[in-house]
């Protein structure tokens, strides 16, 4: 399995939206500063995550999430999670 997740920083509450095939081995990489792009925007909360059978689906669908239509998508899609502040 492929994985879409889509993670949000307590610091600043902007998201990171990323690919991988280990969910909970990625989050806690994130967690623990191995990632350049997040390390300075710990801790990081997964919010969303979604299963693909493709990679090609996954990654497609990561770019599309990372478009401002996309964006905008995941901002409804979790507006309860997000209204709620974590």
């Amino acid at each position: 399995m492929y994985f879409v997740y889509v993670l949000i920083s307590k610091k600043d509450k902007a998201f990171y939206i990323g690919f991988t095939e280990n969910v909970e081995k990625r989050l806690s990489e994130h967690n623990r500063g191995e990632a350049v792009s997040t390390k300075s925007r710990r801790p990081l909360v997964l919010m969303y995550y979604e299963a693909h059978l493709s990679k090609i689906d996954a990654l497609r669908r990561e770019r599309y999430f990372k478009s401002s239509k996309g964006r905008t998508t995941l901002k409804q899609m979790l507006c309860e999670s997000l209204r709620s502040g974590l």
